[in-house]
Protein backbone atom coordinates (compact mmCIF):
# COMPACT_ATOMS: atom_id res chain seq x y z
CA UNK A 1 0.00 0.00 0.00
CA UNK A 2 1.24 3.47 -0.85
CA UNK A 3 0.79 5.41 2.10
CA UNK A 4 2.16 8.78 0.66
CA UNK A 5 5.69 9.13 1.85
CA UNK A 6 9.16 8.04 0.72
CA UNK A 7 11.78 5.51 2.75
CA UNK A 8 9.15 3.06 3.37
CA UNK A 9 11.38 0.05 4.78
CA UNK A 10 10.89 -3.92 3.53
CA UNK A 11 12.08 -4.53 0.21
CA UNK A 12 15.69 -4.58 1.01
CA UNK A 13 17.54 -7.36 2.87
CA UNK A 14 19.73 -5.81 5.27
CA UNK A 15 21.57 -9.53 5.82
CA UNK A 16 23.09 -8.69 8.48
CA UNK A 17 24.82 -12.33 8.75
CA UNK A 18 27.13 -11.15 6.01
CA UNK A 19 28.42 -7.79 7.38
CA UNK A 20 31.28 -9.70 10.07
CA UNK A 21 32.93 -11.11 7.11
CA UNK A 22 32.57 -8.58 4.81
CA UNK A 23 31.08 -11.32 2.09
CA UNK A 24 29.53 -9.04 0.03
CA UNK A 25 31.97 -7.19 -0.97
CA UNK A 26 33.56 -9.71 -2.98
CA UNK A 27 30.11 -10.00 -5.26
CA UNK A 28 30.56 -9.48 -9.39
CA UNK A 29 27.78 -7.42 -8.68
CA UNK A 30 28.01 -5.42 -5.96
CA UNK A 31 27.54 -1.82 -6.78
CA UNK A 32 27.49 1.35 -4.77
CA UNK A 33 25.81 4.50 -4.36
CA UNK A 34 27.71 7.79 -3.84
CA UNK A 35 26.66 10.59 -2.23
CA UNK A 36 28.84 13.95 -1.63
CA UNK A 37 28.08 16.42 1.03
CA UNK A 38 24.48 14.65 1.68
CA UNK A 39 23.31 14.40 -1.94
CA UNK A 40 23.10 11.34 -4.07
CA UNK A 41 24.90 11.01 -7.33
CA UNK A 42 22.04 10.66 -10.31
CA UNK A 43 21.88 9.73 -13.90
CA UNK A 44 20.02 12.11 -16.62
CA UNK A 45 16.93 10.43 -15.59
CA UNK A 46 16.79 11.17 -11.78
CA UNK A 47 17.70 7.39 -10.53
CA UNK A 48 20.25 6.52 -8.76
CA UNK A 49 23.66 5.97 -10.48
CA UNK A 50 25.38 3.11 -9.37
CA UNK A 51 29.66 2.72 -9.34
CA UNK A 52 31.43 -0.52 -9.25
CA UNK A 53 33.37 -0.39 -5.84
CA UNK A 54 36.51 -0.39 -7.76
CA UNK A 55 35.65 2.76 -9.62
CA UNK A 56 38.08 5.10 -10.08
CA UNK A 57 36.86 8.50 -8.72
CA UNK A 58 36.00 6.50 -5.27
CA UNK A 59 39.64 7.69 -4.84
CA UNK A 60 37.74 10.77 -3.26
CA UNK A 61 36.36 8.62 -0.52
CA UNK A 62 37.68 9.48 3.04
CA UNK A 63 36.39 5.48 3.62
CA UNK A 64 35.54 2.14 1.36
CA UNK A 65 32.02 1.63 0.44
CA UNK A 66 29.92 0.76 3.33
CA UNK A 67 27.20 -2.43 2.94
CA UNK A 68 23.63 -1.36 2.74
CA UNK A 69 22.08 -4.47 1.64
CA UNK A 70 21.04 -7.20 -0.68
CA UNK A 71 18.77 -6.20 -3.44
CA UNK A 72 17.65 -8.98 -6.26
CA UNK A 73 20.28 -7.25 -8.63
CA UNK A 74 23.09 -7.83 -6.01
CA UNK A 75 24.86 -5.98 -2.93
CA UNK A 76 24.13 -2.42 -2.38
CA UNK A 77 26.52 -0.55 -0.65
CA UNK A 78 27.03 3.87 0.14
CA UNK A 79 30.20 5.68 0.03
CA UNK A 80 30.86 9.07 0.28
CA UNK A 81 33.15 11.20 -2.01
CA UNK A 82 34.35 13.91 0.62
CA UNK A 83 37.80 14.69 -0.19
CA UNK A 84 36.31 16.05 -3.74
CA UNK A 85 35.50 19.86 -4.21
CA UNK A 86 33.64 21.01 -6.91
CA UNK A 87 34.96 23.77 -9.06
CA UNK A 88 32.22 25.79 -9.05
CA UNK A 89 30.79 27.82 -6.14
CA UNK A 90 28.73 26.10 -3.69
CA UNK A 91 27.84 28.45 -0.78
CA UNK A 92 24.73 27.64 -1.43
CA UNK A 93 25.08 24.43 -0.91
CA UNK A 94 23.26 23.00 2.82
CA UNK A 95 20.55 25.80 2.61
CA UNK A 96 16.72 24.34 3.08
CA UNK A 97 16.16 23.83 -0.63
CA UNK A 98 19.40 23.71 -2.11
CA UNK A 99 18.48 23.50 -5.79
CA UNK A 100 22.16 23.27 -7.16
CA UNK A 101 23.80 20.10 -8.19
CA UNK A 102 27.31 19.30 -9.35
CA UNK A 103 29.20 16.91 -11.65
CA UNK A 104 31.84 14.65 -10.59
CA UNK A 105 34.68 14.24 -13.46
CA UNK A 106 34.41 10.55 -12.92
CA UNK A 107 30.47 10.46 -13.90
CA UNK A 108 29.72 12.17 -17.02
CA UNK A 109 26.32 12.66 -17.36
CA UNK A 110 25.15 12.17 -13.75
CA UNK A 111 24.93 15.22 -10.94
CA UNK A 112 24.91 15.48 -7.30
CA UNK A 113 21.13 16.21 -6.55
CA UNK A 114 19.44 16.94 -3.26
CA UNK A 115 17.59 13.21 -2.07
CA UNK A 116 14.19 15.61 -0.92
CA UNK A 117 13.83 16.36 -4.41
CA UNK A 118 13.86 13.19 -5.77
CA UNK A 119 11.29 11.38 -2.95
CA UNK A 120 8.60 11.11 -5.19
CA UNK A 121 10.40 9.32 -7.97
CA UNK A 122 12.55 6.71 -6.16
CA UNK A 123 11.22 3.29 -6.30
CA UNK A 124 10.10 1.30 -2.45
CA UNK A 125 13.83 -0.40 -2.65
CA UNK A 126 15.78 2.73 -3.99
CA UNK A 127 14.29 4.57 -1.42
CA UNK A 128 15.08 1.92 1.34
CA UNK A 129 18.33 1.87 0.09
CA UNK A 130 19.18 5.59 -0.50
CA UNK A 131 17.88 6.35 3.23
CA UNK A 132 20.02 3.95 4.95
CA UNK A 133 23.13 4.44 3.40
CA UNK A 134 23.03 8.53 4.16
CA UNK A 135 22.32 7.90 7.61
CA UNK A 136 24.75 5.47 8.28
CA UNK A 137 27.57 7.62 5.52
CA UNK A 138 26.16 10.90 8.39
CA UNK A 139 26.89 8.78 11.35
CA UNK A 140 30.14 7.67 10.24
CA UNK A 141 30.91 11.52 9.49
CA UNK A 142 30.59 12.56 13.25
CA UNK A 143 31.51 9.51 14.71
CA UNK A 144 35.31 9.31 13.30
CA UNK A 145 36.50 9.42 17.01
CA UNK A 146 35.85 6.87 19.95
CA UNK A 147 33.41 9.00 22.46
CA UNK A 148 34.94 6.73 25.39
CA UNK A 149 38.67 7.93 25.09
CA UNK A 150 39.35 10.15 22.51
CA UNK A 151 40.74 8.19 19.61
CA UNK A 152 40.41 7.66 16.30
CA UNK A 153 38.43 4.78 15.04
CA UNK A 154 37.96 2.41 12.73
CA UNK A 155 35.57 1.15 10.37
CA UNK A 156 34.10 -2.45 10.74
CA UNK A 157 31.38 -5.20 10.14
CA UNK A 158 31.18 -3.57 6.74
CA UNK A 159 30.21 -0.07 7.84
CA UNK A 160 27.72 -1.31 10.79
CA UNK A 161 30.67 -0.78 13.57
CA UNK A 162 33.41 1.85 14.48
CA UNK A 163 35.62 0.57 16.41
CA UNK A 164 38.54 1.93 18.73
CA UNK A 165 42.11 0.61 18.43
CA UNK A 166 43.52 2.53 21.47
CA UNK A 167 40.76 1.22 24.01
CA UNK A 168 38.73 -1.60 22.18
CA UNK A 169 35.11 0.48 22.40
CA UNK A 170 32.50 -0.77 19.44
CA UNK A 171 29.91 2.29 18.59
CA UNK A 172 27.10 1.40 16.43
CA UNK A 173 24.71 3.30 14.07
CA UNK A 174 22.57 5.42 15.60
CA UNK A 175 18.69 6.61 15.15
CA UNK A 176 17.49 9.66 16.68
CA UNK A 177 14.01 9.42 17.47
CA UNK A 178 11.20 12.18 16.15
CA UNK A 179 8.15 12.86 17.07
CA UNK A 180 5.80 14.56 14.02
CA UNK A 181 2.22 15.23 15.50
CA UNK A 182 -0.78 15.99 13.78
CA UNK A 183 -2.55 18.29 16.64
CA UNK A 184 -6.75 18.78 16.17
CA UNK A 185 -9.59 20.78 17.73
CA UNK A 186 -12.47 19.86 16.87
CA UNK A 187 -12.41 20.07 13.10
CA UNK A 188 -9.09 22.60 13.12
CA UNK A 189 -5.52 21.50 12.54
CA UNK A 190 -2.72 23.48 13.79
CA UNK A 191 0.29 23.87 11.84
CA UNK A 192 3.24 26.33 12.16
CA UNK A 193 6.59 27.50 10.26
CA UNK A 194 10.25 27.87 11.64
CA UNK A 195 12.16 30.74 11.02
CA UNK A 196 14.58 29.41 8.82
CA UNK A 197 11.95 27.98 6.60
CA UNK A 198 10.58 29.32 2.95
CA UNK A 199 8.34 31.90 2.64
CA UNK A 200 4.07 30.10 2.64
CA UNK A 201 6.12 27.11 4.13
CA UNK A 202 4.18 25.66 7.13
CA UNK A 203 4.25 22.24 8.52
CA UNK A 204 3.04 19.77 11.42
CA UNK A 205 5.19 20.48 14.78
CA UNK A 206 7.85 18.13 15.51
CA UNK A 207 10.70 17.59 18.02
CA UNK A 208 12.93 14.81 19.57
CA UNK A 209 12.33 12.42 21.76
CA UNK A 210 14.43 13.14 25.10
CA UNK A 211 15.81 10.58 27.44
CA UNK A 212 13.53 8.64 29.51
CA UNK A 213 10.43 10.02 27.49
CA UNK A 214 7.61 8.51 25.85
CA UNK A 215 6.07 9.04 22.20
CA UNK A 216 3.09 10.31 23.78
CA UNK A 217 5.13 12.62 26.89
CA UNK A 218 7.08 13.82 23.68
CA UNK A 219 4.28 14.83 21.70
CA UNK A 220 2.70 16.78 24.36
CA UNK A 221 5.68 18.27 25.53
CA UNK A 222 6.97 19.76 22.05
CA UNK A 223 3.61 20.88 21.52
CA UNK A 224 3.30 22.78 24.62
CA UNK A 225 6.62 23.94 24.41
CA UNK A 226 6.31 25.32 20.40
CA UNK A 227 2.91 27.14 20.66
CA UNK A 228 1.22 26.85 24.59
CA UNK A 229 -0.88 24.29 22.92
CA UNK A 230 -2.01 21.46 26.25
CA UNK A 231 -2.76 17.79 24.47
CA UNK A 232 -4.44 15.21 25.86
CA UNK A 233 -4.93 12.01 24.22
CA UNK A 234 -2.00 10.98 21.79
CA UNK A 235 -2.10 8.04 19.26
CA UNK A 236 0.91 6.56 17.26
CA UNK A 237 0.00 6.42 13.40
CA UNK A 238 2.80 5.73 11.30
CA UNK A 239 6.48 6.07 10.99
CA UNK A 240 9.31 6.77 8.51
CA UNK A 241 12.90 6.47 8.27
CA UNK A 242 14.17 10.57 7.69
CA UNK A 243 17.98 10.41 7.09
CA UNK A 244 18.08 14.18 7.18
CA UNK A 245 20.87 13.01 8.48
CA UNK A 246 19.53 10.02 10.84
CA UNK A 247 15.89 10.07 12.14
CA UNK A 248 12.79 8.13 12.55
CA UNK A 249 9.89 10.61 11.87
CA UNK A 250 6.85 8.86 14.64
CA UNK A 251 3.54 10.36 13.63
CA UNK A 252 0.85 10.48 15.63
CA UNK A 253 -2.42 12.65 16.71
CA UNK A 254 -2.89 14.34 19.55
CA UNK A 255 -5.96 16.20 20.61
CA UNK A 256 -5.49 19.39 21.82
CA UNK A 257 -7.16 20.42 25.00
CA UNK A 258 -6.99 24.32 24.90
CA UNK A 259 -7.35 26.54 21.62
CA UNK A 260 -4.81 29.91 22.33
CA UNK A 261 -1.97 29.74 20.63
CA UNK A 262 1.07 31.22 21.71
CA UNK A 263 4.34 30.64 19.92
CA UNK A 264 8.12 29.76 21.03
CA UNK A 265 9.62 32.55 18.65
CA UNK A 266 13.23 30.46 18.87
CA UNK A 267 11.55 27.36 17.17
CA UNK A 268 8.55 28.80 15.44
CA UNK A 269 8.28 31.93 13.42
CA UNK A 270 4.07 31.71 13.20
CA UNK A 271 1.17 29.11 14.00
CA UNK A 272 -2.36 28.79 13.73
CA UNK A 273 -5.38 26.61 13.61
CA UNK A 274 -6.63 25.77 9.99
CA UNK A 275 -9.89 24.65 9.24
CA UNK A 276 -10.36 21.68 7.48
CA UNK A 277 -11.44 23.52 3.92
CA UNK A 278 -8.56 25.43 4.77
CA UNK A 279 -6.18 22.33 4.47
CA UNK A 280 -8.23 21.06 1.35
CA UNK A 281 -7.36 24.20 -0.04
CA UNK A 282 -3.60 23.79 0.75
CA UNK A 283 -3.47 20.08 -0.63
CA UNK A 284 -4.89 21.63 -3.64
CA UNK A 285 -2.67 24.34 -4.30
CA UNK A 286 -5.05 26.95 -3.64
CA UNK A 287 -4.45 28.35 -0.36
CA UNK A 288 -3.36 32.19 -0.52
CA UNK A 289 -0.96 31.84 2.41
CA UNK A 290 0.34 28.53 2.53
CA UNK A 291 2.37 26.05 -0.13
CA UNK A 292 1.30 22.97 -0.55
CA UNK A 293 3.49 19.82 1.25
CA UNK A 294 6.48 18.55 -0.05
CA UNK A 295 5.54 15.21 -1.71
CA UNK A 296 7.45 11.91 0.21
CA UNK A 297 7.70 13.78 3.39
CA UNK A 298 5.15 12.01 6.34
CA UNK A 299 4.09 15.55 7.40
CA UNK A 300 2.24 15.93 4.00
CA UNK A 301 0.95 12.04 4.42
CA UNK A 302 -0.57 12.66 7.73
CA UNK A 303 -2.30 16.78 6.79
CA UNK A 304 -3.88 14.66 3.23
CA UNK A 305 -5.28 12.02 5.34
CA UNK A 306 -6.35 14.12 8.50
CA UNK A 307 -8.04 16.38 5.63
CA UNK A 308 -10.07 13.19 3.81
CA UNK A 309 -10.53 12.19 7.08
CA UNK A 310 -8.16 9.50 7.04
CA UNK A 311 -6.50 9.70 9.77
CA UNK A 312 -7.58 7.59 12.25
CA UNK A 313 -8.33 4.80 9.68
CA UNK A 314 -5.82 2.07 10.49
CA UNK A 315 -6.75 0.38 7.31
CA UNK A 316 -5.76 3.31 5.26
CA UNK A 317 -1.73 3.02 6.90
CA UNK A 318 -1.59 -0.55 6.87
CA UNK A 319 0.00 -2.91 9.20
Amino acid sequence: MDYGFAFRPGELDRAAHLRAADGARQDGLARTLVFWRGKLLASEDRRPQLAPLDHPALVDAREAPIFVGLTPEGPRFAVELSLWSPPEDATSIGQFIDQTEQMHPGFPGAKFVEIRGLMPTLSRLEGESVATGRALLGWHATHRFCANCGAGSAVESAGWVRKCPQCGAQHFPRTDPVVIMAITHGDRLLLGRSPSWPERMYSLLAGFVEPGETIEAAVRRETLEESAIKVGPVQYIASQPWPFPMSLMFGCHGEALSEEVTIDPVELSHARWFSRDEVLQILAGAHPEVNCPRPGAIAGALIDAWARGKLLDTGHWGN
